[in-house]
C-alpha cells in the first residue's frame, strides 16, 4: 500500500482525534486504540504514525470536545443577537434535555469526561485543559444573580442523575426540576 499525502495524514488525524473525542465521551478513555481505530474506519498501525502514545490522543480529543463545547456557546450568542441571558436559558434548556442525555458521544465533557479526568495526574494536560474548560463554562454560566460554578454543578449533577436513572419516570424528572430551577433563577 503507498503513502497517504500530507493532506490525507491530517484528514486521518482529524477523523481520529473526532472519533476519539466521541468514543472517549460516550464510553470512557479506556476504549483501546484497536477499537478507535476500527471506529474511524483506519488500522490499529496507523495509530503510531499520527500519535506518540494514547495519553497525546487523549490531550487533543480533550481539547477537541472542549472546542465544540465553547463554539456551542459562542453559537447561542450568535443565535441570540449577543444577549447572553437568552443564550444561557437556550443551553440550559439543551443541556437538560433528553436528547442530551440520550446522547453522551455529542454531550458535553465536562460530563462525560469527569470520571476518567478524577483518574489522571494533575500534571497530565488533558486534565489541565478539563480544568480550565469547566472554569471557562462556568464563568459563561454566570449571571448578577447566581455564579456559574453552582449553575454548572446543578446541570452536570441533574444530567449524571438522569443518565444512571435512564429508563426511569425519576431520571426525566431530574432533568425537568433542574431545568426549572435554573430558567427560575436565570
Amino acid at each position: 500500500m503507498g503513502r497517504v499525502s500530507q493532506a490525507q495524514a491530517e484528514e486521518n488525524r482529524r477523523r481520529v482525534v473526532q472519533t476519539a473525542s466521541r468514543l472517549f465521551r460516550e464510553q470512557g478513555t479506556h476504549v483501546s486504540v484497536a477499537d478507535l481505530m476500527k471506529a474511524a474506519g483506519l488500522t490499529h498501525g496507523g495509530f503510531y504514525k499520527q500519535f506518540a502514545s494514547k495519553e497525546a490522543l487523549i490531550d487533543e480529543a480533550t481539547a477537541h470536545a472542549f472546542g465544540e463545547l465553547a463554539r456551542l456557546y459562542t453559537a447561542g450568542l450568535d443565535q441570540h443577537a449577543g444577549q447572553h441571558d437568552a443564550a444561557q436559558q437556550a443551553l440550559i434548556g439543551t443541556y437538560l434535555s433528553v436528547e442530551h442525555r440520550d446522547s453522551p458521544a455529542d454531550g458535553c465533557p465536562v460530563a462525560a469526561l469527569a470520571t476518567d479526568m478524577a483518574r489522571e495526574s494533575a500534571d497530565h494536560e488533558a486534565r489541565r485543559t478539563y480544568t480550565q474548560g469547566v472554569g471557562d463554562f462556568a464563568d459563561w454560566l454566570a449571571t448578577e444573580d447566581q455564579d456559574g460554578i453552582t449553575r454548572l454543578c446543578t446541570m452536570l449533577g441533574a444530567l449524571v442523575l438522569a443518565r444512571a436513572t435512564k429508563g426511569s419516570p425519576l431520571s426525566e424528572e431530574i432533568l425537568t426540576a433542574a431545568r426549572a430551577a435554573l430558567t427560575a433563577a436565570g
